[in-house]
């Protein structure tokens, strides 16, 4: 066995024991918080029938969308911490709003369980019929030469649509139209259709119409380009440092039996690690990652100050 997977094993030991003992009684609900179709349900609906079947119930999704994710997110907190109701987090949700809203129904922190990082999604800028526009630098020629027209879609107020809209438009001193949806699938819908102009949307919910040829692709939103589109470039080799990374997660209402807690992340985990899962993810350009309780919960604690720094540079409000 190699060192790295023994210390591996050493250090999952302890979740793994205090996991024995918690079986749902009957199927699980997982709220994801935006509409169907989108990036964080079509991440869920996958993580939901790989991990159902290894805890022996089914995991029913069920879409609450709206307020930039905190819809679904309070219906969660509030619910019954008994390991039966989840929520698919979101780095927007999570990080984000808290800086986004003056005051939320809800404590980012204190009111969920963490229970295992999915995965990271990159996002990509992709331009609709309405944009003739062929790569970043062509695109902010644009935009600067018709202040205040060109129009850009998110899935919602507070979305990582539209952080990564509203720090494009500071970064680059532009004057744009943020046109939020409820949802990234009616966002995208209306950029096929010519009536905005471009989204940076998560790669998962628009690879279809690229490979399709009906929206085009100029740059995504990490600083690494991504194995599905090499020849894409990221935005910050035009515009230096930007970054937009985002993540989703699974959590539970505070006060949810650590038993639950920590059978649900192991689970999690081995289901992250199956072939078949990661696959469907990658061919998503989604990395899958799994992690326990207490890395997930030290990775949000340095990054929330990240999304808190983003929101003050793009200047963006949802009130």
């Amino acid at each position: 066995m190699k060192k790295r997977t023994l210390l591996s094993l050493l250090a999952t030991a302890p979740f793994v024991a205090r996991a024995q003992g918690w079986s749902p009684d009957k199927p699980i609900k997982l709220v994801v918080p935006f509409a169907a179709g989108g990036s964080t349900d079509i991440t869920a609906r996958l993580v939901a029938q790989a991990l159902g079947d290894r805890l022996g119930q089914p995991m029913v999704v069920e879409n609450r969308p709206g307020a930039g994710g905190n819809i679904g997110a309070e219906a969660v907190a509030r619910a019954a911490p008994d390991g039966q109701t989840l929520f698919m987090a979101t780095s927007g949700i999570i990080g984000a709003n808290k800086a986004l809203y003056r005051t939320l129904p809800f404590d980012p922190v204190r009111d969920f369980a963490p229970i295992s990082q999915v995965a990271f999604v990159p996002n990509i800028l992709v331009v609709g019929p309405s944009m003739p526009a062929t790569s970043i630098a062509d695109l902010i020629a644009r935009v600067k030469a018709r202040p205040g027209e060109v129009t850009y879609g998110s899935a919602g107020i507070g979305t990582s649509q539209h952080m990564a809209g509203a720090l494009f438009a500071q970064r680059a001193g532009l004057n744009m139209i943020h046109v939020p949806y409820r949802g990234g699938a009616p966002a995208n819908t209306d950029l096929v259709s010519g009536k905005i102009d471009f989204i940076m949307s998560p790669l998962v919910e628009v690879l279809a119409h690229i490979r399709a040829g009906t929206l085009k692709p100029l740059g995504v939103t990490t600083l690494r380009r991504s194995p599905l589109f090499p020849d894409v470039p990221t935005i910050a080799e035009t515009m230096p440092g930007f970054e937009i990374a985002l993540w989703s997660g699974l959590m539970a209402p505070a006060g949810t039996p650590v038993a639950a807690v920590q059978r649900l992340a192991v689970e999690t985990a081995a289901v992250l690690r199956t072939p078949e899962l990661r696959g469907k993810l990658a061919e998503q350009g989604s990395e899958p990652v799994g992690s326990n309780p207490d890395e997930f919960a030290s990775f949000m604690q340095r990054d929330i100050p990240k999304w808190t720094e983003i929101v003050r540079l793009s200047g963006a409000t949802a009130d």
